[in-house]
């Protein structure tokens, strides 16, 4: 044996498991109590009721938060309205960018601490809270800055005009980047905006209003109340809300549908999904299989618009499928602040019993399930990334959103085939295509029920793009210049 082979056979194995690699949670403050942002300043609520927010991690307290009731909602519609009046509608269109580019610069500069914030109360990956929200929110509010005193040209010929006072109730998936999303264009178009966030990722929504106040925004302009489904009912039917913009469940949607019939509100809906992601056999599979795991497990799989159903070309899926529950055995699942963590906590209690109560109806339907091994967290919530082939169109897996790291794989023939079996759903908010043919490319996106079609990649977002559904995924777009129309009247 040569002195080289001795030294080899000497070495003990090399262990290529990550180290830990931990954000640090300094740079963040949380105070142990928070009251209502309204006209320009945290106030008691008129309730004296407060509820507590967690980290889904660890399940330990972060703050107690103010409970709006309907007194509450009403002070700060009234503040709004004033503002509205007073200073905001009138004010010119280069006026209110130049608060809108602040605010945009602030949230870049505090950008680490927002993320962190972020991950700690919702529980999504810091990675993801870091390297895509916070980027995407910097970036809503420089896109729509630039369209505040542009609304003449973004419609020529009209007559561009503010509606007033915006109501707007956001989910808490992405608490900061779905506040970028409706309130940057409502303040652009001269609106005032009173603001709904989930009560179980509260925090950065008033973190963000002391941002805003730092940036010098006009007391009024922006205000948040806090509280579960009662404080968004009064806020979405209070009379004096011009505008109500939401986003969650296609439940809740609907109930918001019913009770604005016959009022004069300008509403937008951006609800529930079950994407398809379309997997034909001249697909990169390598980039395929990634674009499958971004589309579904991204986000612990609490995406709208995640792709929920995989359906992959006949010839390649046994294949596909194999390599597939290979990738999924590397995600790494735990602590949503180590840096090498793909798959974070499940927002909250109640999401994961749902979670597992559909996994279990898969299971006695008749699907076969596939689970990676790995070692979850004693404390916090949290799922395995699972994967369901032997689904057929009629399996509720494969038709009601799960809003998890829940994937539902069925095969097709041909292009036909595919097309009618991604549209039997009630949902239309997006889909994905994985295919080196540019014609086919085209040929499917003319073809799908969806509002956004993504092409040889999946869940990429850009200010400049309009985002929405059709059917039960709602109505109404946000982002790019159509985002503008749903804050502005005088415009069929």
């Amino acid at each position: 044996m040569t002195k080289a082979e001795l030294v080899r056979e000497s070495r003990p194995p090399l262990d290529w498991k990550y180290a830990p690699s931990r954000e640090s949670t300094d740079i963040v403050t949380v105070d142990q109590r928070y009251g209502l942002f309204i006209d320009g300043e945290f106030r008691r609520p008129i309730s004296k009721k407060y509820f507590t927010t967690i980290n889904p991690a660890t399940e330990e307290p972060l703050a107690e938060v103010a409970e709006a009731g309907e007194k509450d909602v009403d002070r700060a519609v009234k503040a709004a309205r004033s503002a509205y009046e007073d200073s905001w509608g009138a004010m010119p269109g280069k006026e209110r960018a130049k608060y809108l580019f602040r605010v945009a610069r602030m949230v870049q500069e505090r950008a680490r601490e927002l993320a962190v914030l972020e991950t700690m109360d919702g529980g999504k990956p810091i990675k993801e809270s870091r390297d895509v929200d916070l980027p995407l929110v910097a970036a809503h509010f420089f896109y729509y800055a630039g369209w505040a005193d542009k609304l003449e040209y973004a419609f020529p010929g009209l007559d561009p005009q503010p509606l007033g006072v915006a109501g707007q109730v956001i989910p808490w998936n992405f608490p900061l980047m779905m506040l970028a999303w409706k309130v940057a264009p409502a303040l652009a178009t001269g609106n005032t905006v009173v603001l709904k966030p989930a009560e179980t990722t509260p925090l950065s929504a008033l973190i963000f209003a002391s941002l805003a106040d730092e940036a010098g925004l006009p007391p009024g302009v922006f205000n948040v109340v806090t509280g579960a489904g009662a404080t968004g009912s009064n806020l979405v039917n209070h009379p004096d809300v011009d505008k109500v913009a939401f986003t969650g469940s296609t439940a809740v949607g609907k109930l918001i549908r019913n009770s604005l019939a016959g009022t004069n509100k300008k509403v937008t809906l951006e609800l529930g999904g079950k994407a398809a992601h379309v997997i034909f056999d001249d697909a990169p599979m390598d980039q395929a299989i990634e674009g499958v795991v971004n589309g579904i497990f991204f986000n612990q799989g609490h995406v709208c618009c995640a792709g929920s159903r995989l359906f992959v070309q006949e010839s390649i899926h046994d294949k596909f499928v194999e390599k597939l529950k290979r990738r999924l055995s590397t995600l790494r699942v735990g602590d949503p602040l180590d840096k090498n963590t793909d798959v974070g906590a499940i927002n909250s209690a109640e999401q994961l019993a749902r979670i597992t109560e559909l996994v279990e109806v898969g299971r006695v339907e008749g699907a076969e399930i596939f689970q990676p091994d790995c070692v979850l967290p004693r404390n916090g919530f949290w799922f395995r990334p699972t994967l369901f082939t032997g689904v057929s169109q009629s399996h509720r897996i494969a038709q009601e959103e799960i809003f998890g790291p829940v994937l539902s794989i069925m095969s097709f023939r041909t292009p036909d085939e595919a097309i009618e079996k991604a549209n039997n759903t009630p949902y239309g908010l997006s889909a994905g295509v994985w295919t080196s043919k540019g014609s086919r490319i085209l040929w499917m996106a003319d073809r799908l029920q969806a509002g956004v079609v993504w092409a040889n990649t999946y869940n990429k977002f850009d200010p400049a793009s309009p985002f929405g559904g059709f059917k039960e995924s709602g109505f109404g777009r946000e982002g790019g210049r159509h985002g503008l129309l749903a804050y502005l009247k005088g415009i069929a």
